[in-house]
C-alpha cells in the first residue's frame, strides 16, 4: 500500500519516504502497530514525507515488494528512506547490511 504526496517541496527542504512493516495480517488491520511507528516516524522527521509505503509481511521473507518500491521512490526524490526501528526492515543482520 502506497501513499503519496503530489505536493511540491521547497528548495532545502529535507525529502523523506516512509516504510512501515507489520508481520501479520491482525496486525495491519488493527492498526496499532503501524500507527506506533507513524508516530515514531513523525517524532523524527524535519521536513516532508513524499510517500508512505507500508507492508503487512513477515521479517523471514527477504522478498518486500513495497520496501523496493520505496528504495526506488528514495533514489527518485533523493529522499531520505526511514523507518521506525531497524527491526522493520529484518531481525536478520545479514539482509540489513548487504
Amino acid at each position: 500500500m502506497t501513499k503519496s504526496s503530489s505536493t511540491s517541496v521547497a528548495s532545502g527542504v529535507t525529502k523523506y519516504v516512509a516504510y512501515y512493516r507489520v508481520s501479520t495480517k491482525k496486525q495491519g488491520e488493527s492498526g496499532l502497530g503501524l500507527d506506533a511507528q507513524r508516530n515514531a516516524v513523525a517524532g523524527y522527521v524535519k521536513g516532508v514525507i513524499v510517500a508512505e509505503y507500508t507492508e503487512v509481511e513477515s521479517s523471514k521473507k527477504d522478498k518486500r515488494e513495497q520496501l523496493t518500491a520505496a528504495i526506488e521512490r528514495s533514489k527518485k526524490e533523493d529522499a531520505t528512506l526511514v523507518i521506525a526501528k531497524l527491526d522493520r526492515l529484518s531481525r536478520n543482520a545479514s539482509f540489513i547490511f548487504t
